[in-house]
This record gives C-alpha cells, structure tokens and sequence, in this order.
C-alpha cells in the first residue's frame, strides 16, 4: 500500500510496547482516529495479550498480538505506521529498526537518552522521506492549549515569568524501569515528567539561553531523581520555572504565569488521561476533555481577576495530525528536532545532579 494514498482505506498501524503508554495512550487513541487502524500489538505478556485483542475499534476487528519486534518487522508491509511506546531504553533501537524497514515512526517520548541520538533519528527519517514524530501529547492538554489562546491574544501583556508543575504525592516508590538507577534505563522524573515540561516551556516560550537544575532522590528506597526542578532563560527573556516531583505532599498551581499586565493562574490537571485510564474513549460528536468551571484558572492581578473557561483538551489532535501527515505529506505534529532541543536542556539539567554527586 502507498503510504501517501489518499484513499479511504485506513492506515494500518503497529503498536510495538502495551503497558501504561501503550495500553492507556496510545492503542485508544489510534483505535477512534478516523483513518487509522489499530492492526498489531506486540507484547509478551499473555495477560496483555488478551487486552489488546480488544483494543480496536468497535466493529473494526479482532487486534492480531505478536510476541516480539522481530515478528513484526519480518512483515513491514503489512503496515503503514509503528508506533513505539516500550521502555525508553529501547526508543532508539526500535526507531532505527523500523525506519531501517521503511516504516513511518511515532515514538513515545522521551524520544532517546540525548540530543545526538535524537538528531541522528531526525537525519534518518529525512534522508528516507518518512515521518518521524515524538509523542508529546501534553501540548494538548486543556490547561496548555487555554495559555496559548491566551497568549495569541496578549491578555498577559510581556511575559516576564513561566512557572509549570507535574506534582505527586507518592511517598513509596512503585519499583519498576520508570524508578531504576541503572542510566540505561532513562528513568526519574527528569527524563518522564521533565519531558513533558521542558518542551511545553520551548514550545511557548522559544529556545534555552541557560539551564539551571536542581534534583535529589528523597524517598527511602527510590534510585532515580523523584523531586527535581529546572530553571530556563529563554532567548526571548522568559524566565521558566519548572517542577517535577513524587513528594510533594501539598500541590502547587500546574500553572503560573505572570505577565506586565496580568496572571494567570491554573490548579489541576488536564482530565484526559483519568478518562483514558477509566476507560472512556474520544467519540466524533460528543464532548472530550472538557473540564467543570470550578476548574477554571483566573486571569488578572490582585483581586481584580476573573476566571477564564479552560479550553477542552485533544489528545486526539495527535494522531489526527499523524494521518494527515501521512496521506498528504504535511509535517507531524512535533518534529524530532524539537524533541533534541529539549533533550538537550535535559543533559544540562542532568550534569548539574552528576555534579553534585562526584
């Protein structure tokens, strides 16, 4: 099948990985994007298996499961999209792979460890004319989406100050690759939540002049870094604050951010993904990520603010961008070489924990 086709026939897709990302995220997202067929999942996990055969989307067929990569990149025409969503340590590797099969790639982020490897991805994907696009859903989330609105419309006036959070309380940690002290394994909230937070800041924001980081491991038992925080310079004179925590016991706002004429100011997080979780699926026509008004953020200063309804989130705005890309050649929805400018402001942030611990 041509992968620019423009015809109906959707798109068939392989989901390599079927744990949180790919289970939660991805398989439900492919499964309602009109155009995309969730084809192939690849796990080992009988268990897992079985819940992927009942991922696709109602009416669209049984998921066929494969129980390694080798399976399914010894059939790439079988498909038109992979989909990478394993543990990080294999991001890289796998990415090569299906490029190397001529395969479009989406890849859970973080993309890879560094910025080099992320560009020689990025040098790849161009050089064979295939898409290559990172999964930064966040940039959808409904608090996200409402600041740039508000941005578009200058209601802060200059932006002097980005203040951004991912706060848990998880005081005992979970075990698991995502908490290893093993490097290979890219865990800690720097490189899982701190992707998500530096490259929103970039996104708004614009490119790191400086990079400032703190980070600790302070729970009993946990190896990788659970309560970190960064401080960017933007070139533009936007200064970001960015925290990433698992012991925070009292949350800050997800959002705050001060302008010369006003703030804006947002508690809670996007509802998709406890939707997700829960088991609720995106539906042409009916209502997604849409957030109650007691949730609202407030825009002003002082006391004289007002609330400022939250634009609903749309995490299915990825993969709709994904299939379009495909059958008309637009670029994706995040490019590779965004993802290694926040990989790189991730490597400065972490040679400041390697220094402190020497």
């Amino acid at each position: 099948m041509n992968r620019m086709d423009t015809s109906p026939s959707p798109l068939r897709v392989g989901l390599l990985g079927f744990g949180l990302a790919g289970s939660v995220f991805h398989a439900p997202l492919i499964a309602t994007t009109p155009g995309l067929a969730l084809d192939t999942v690849v796990t080992s996990d009988p268990e897992r298996q079985r819940h992927a055969r009942e991922a696709g989307a109602p009416g669209g067929g049984q998921v066929r499961t494969l129980s390694s990569a080798d399976d399914l990149f010894a059939d790439p025409d079988r498909l038109d999209l992979v989909v990478i969503a394993t543990p990080n340590r294999t991001h890289v590797r796998l990415a090569h792979r299906a490029l190397d099969a001529g395969l479009p790639v989406v890849v859970d982020k973080p993309l890879a460890p560094t910025a080099a490897e992320a560009r020689e991805l990025a040098a790849k994907a161009e050089a064979k004319g295939l898409l290559l696009a990172p999964f930064q859903n966040r940039r959808w989330d409904n608090d996200f989406l409402t600041l740039r609105s508000l941005l578009a419309e200058d209601a802060l006036g200059e932006v002097q100050r980005f203040e951004s959070r991912f706060e848990r309380w998880r005081p005992r940690p979970k075990g698991g690759w995502r908490e290893s002290g093993d490097p290979q394994e890219v865990g800690g909230l720097l490189y899982d939540l701190g992707s998500h937070l530096v490259d929103q800041a970039l996104t708004l924001f614009g490119p790191a002049a400086s990079v400032y980081a703190e980070s600790d491991v302070r729970r009993a038992g946990a190896e990788a870094d659970d309560d970190t925080f960064i401080a960017l310079t933007h070139e533009s004179g936007v200064r970001s604050h960015l925290w990433m925590s698992a012991t925070a016991a009292r949350l800050g706002p997800r959002f705050r951010v001060l302008g010369s004429r006003a703030g804006y100011v947002k508690y809670g997080l996007d509802p998709q993904e406890n939707a997700l979780r829960e088991g609720a699926r995106p539906c042409q026509g009916t209502p997604w990520g849409v957030e109650p008004e007691d949730a609202w953020g407030t825009l002003g200063a002082l006391e004289d603010t007002r609330k400022v309804p939250t634009l609903d989130g749309d995490y299915p705005a990825f993969y709709d961008a994904v299939a379009t890309a495909l059958r008309e050649g637009t670029p994706p929805p995040v490019t590779a070489h965004e993802a290694a400018a926040a990989l790189q402001v991730l490597e400065t942030a972490r040679s400041f924990t390697r220094a402190r611990t020497m």
